[in-house]
């Protein structure tokens, strides 16, 4: 099996592992009266599936892109061809001094 199927299937699983942890959270909680309306109505566990798959979709994008974000370059290593620094220093301003109201040298 290839290096990134195999890395987006175990992402897959990390992302339904931590959806079901949430939904259970969610549900164990009772967040927005949710346990109430899952155990209540006769349907409510179609809305627990939906939950875990979408959360699922959802964690297991975000630990996918984690995954190929951190496969990226190390910044620190030196590229192709020759690196110069360059040197600033901040440039001199020279403004008259103002007043309160910002008036500039007003004689009284």
């Amino acid at each position: 099996m290839p290096k990134l199927v195999r890395l987006y299937i175990v992402n897959i699983a990390i992302g339904f592992l931590l959806a079901v942890i949430f939904t259970g959270a969610l549900i164990g909680l009772n967040v927005a009266n949710l346990r109430h309306l899952v155990t209540s109505v006769s349907g409510g566990w179609v809305a627990v599936a939906m939950l875990i798959a979408f959360h699922t979709v959802l964690f297991a994008g975000v630990q996918f892109a984690i995954a190929v974000m951190r496969m990226a370059e190390d910044p620190e290593t030196p590229g192709p061809g020759r690196r110069i620094r360059v040197w600033r220093q901040p440039a001199r301003l020279r403004m008259p001094a103002t007043t309160r109201h910002g008036a500039a040298d007003r004689a009284p």
